[in-house]
């Protein structure tokens, strides 16, 4: 029996008459009956968690395990443990069997959200997996067959991660076999309103409130305003009008006050001009160009003072003359000068890291996923920085 489109967004909660939207159903609802695999691809927030689900439990794998599982969240030393069991003795820690998720969910469907954040011998696995349906757990070498129906969710644009050689290319068109892609929230102009709606009504009865509403200059600005966090920003922002706000009726200058990045785009960008023009527009990547430079600066102080203590100096021209070779002295001298600037500078960037990161955290509550999503890393590094720079 045919599924209609509308059934599965009452069962599911999905809000919205979007044709992307309505188009991303569609094609889960076509390939749930078959083992194929499917990539899931759109900007965090987005709601890529919900069609793992629908393709789940409109498959004939319904009644077998489901999970999911978060690939960035898990740490590169223990991911190969989790997605297929361990041996006893085989680590330090691994005080007795264990089964991984590949083996438990025999017979049902897995999936790995934030896929491209695998590590590259576990991309190898997981490709042996889709090929042959088999596995050896850490520090086993006897082969065990799973059959499992994988899909896979990413943020992370990875054509362009094949390119550069983070994800193979192999297990690219593994995964791939259907792509499914969820439409961003600015792109669903048409469904904002109603989200917000069906927001505000859920936490007025969840306590005890009247529901909020729009004015329509407030419904103007939600309605052109960029998402950025797409529907779980909306969701979030929603949340806290209702709660804060004693007034029920929301103007636009109380909406402005609850969307940070409402002018984001107004704000000015550094600008480096080489043989082409780089525009960076957020703190991040401006910190990583700064860091980049200032290696480069070192490298050439290094050279220019291995010439200096040869008696070789390099001019415009590309001529060499000879001179005196300099003091040993006075040359580690002025190395160790330029060394306290270098070593300062680079603690004061250290510094600005750790306050963004901070930042993120307070902003989003001390929820490492969002605030991770926030700065554009993945948990894993997150988690990394948070204990690096003492942040727990």
């Amino acid at each position: 029996m045919k599924v209609d489109i509308q059934q599965v967004k009452q069962r599911f909660g999905i809000i919205g008459n979007n044709q992307g939207l309505n188009r991303a159903i569609d094609v889960a609802l076509q390939v749930a009956p078959t083992d194929l695999s499917v990539l899931i691809t759109g900007e965090s927030g987005v709601g890529k968690e919900t069609f793992p689900q629908i393709i789940h439990q409109n498959s004939q794998r319904k009644h077998g395990q489901y999970i999911a599982v978060n690939c960035g969240a898990i740490p590169e030393g223990t991911i190969d443990s989790e997605l297929f069991g361990h041996e006893k003795g085989s680590f330090t820690g691994a005080l007795a069997d264990r089964k991984g998720y590949f083996e438990v969910a025999d017979g049902g469907t897995i999936f790995l959200d934030e896929v491209g954040e695998l590590p590259t011998p576990t991309q190898a696995r997981l490709l042996r997996v889709l090929e042959t349906g088999e596995f050896i757990k850490v520090g086993s070498s006897k082969v065990q067959k799973t059959n499992v129906r994988i899909v896979a969710a990413t943020n992370v644009n990875l054509v362009q991660a094949v390119s550069e050689g983070k994800f193979r290319e192999d297990l690219f068109y593994r995964l791939s076999t259907v792509p499914i892609q969820i439409p961003p929230l600015r792109d669903r102009a048409e469904d904002i309103v109603l989200l917000f709606r069906k927001f505000a009504s859920d936490c007025a009865e969840k306590y005890r409130m009247p529901p909020i509403r729009l004015e329509d200059d407030a419904r103007q600005i939600l309605v052109t305003y960029r998402w950025p966090g797409n529907v779980r920003e909306l969701k979030n922002v929603t949340e806290r009008i209702s709660v804060i706000e004693e007034k029920r009726d929301i103007t636009g200058e109380v909406l402005r006050q609850y969307l940070p990045n409402l002018n984001v785009e107004k704000y000015p960008v550094l600008v480096k001009r080489d043989n082409d023009a780089k525009v960076f527009n957020n703190e991040r990547e401006i910190l990583y160009q700064v860091l980049f430079d200032m290696k480069k600066d070192v490298t050439e102080l290094k050279k220019l003072v291995h010439d200096i203590m040869d008696g070789n100096i390099q001019v415009a021209g590309g001529n060499t003359y000879t001179a005196h070779p300099i003091p040993a002295e006075a040359v580690h001298s002025s190395i160790q000068e330029t060394a306290v600037d270098v070593e300062e500078e680079a603690l004061s960037l250290a510094d600005v890291e750790k306050e963004m990161i901070r930042k993120a955290l307070e902003k989003h509550n001390g929820r490492r996923k969002n605030a991770a999503a926030d700065l554009k890393i993945s948990e894993r590094t997150l988690y990394r920085k948070i204990k690096e720079y003492n942040l727990e």
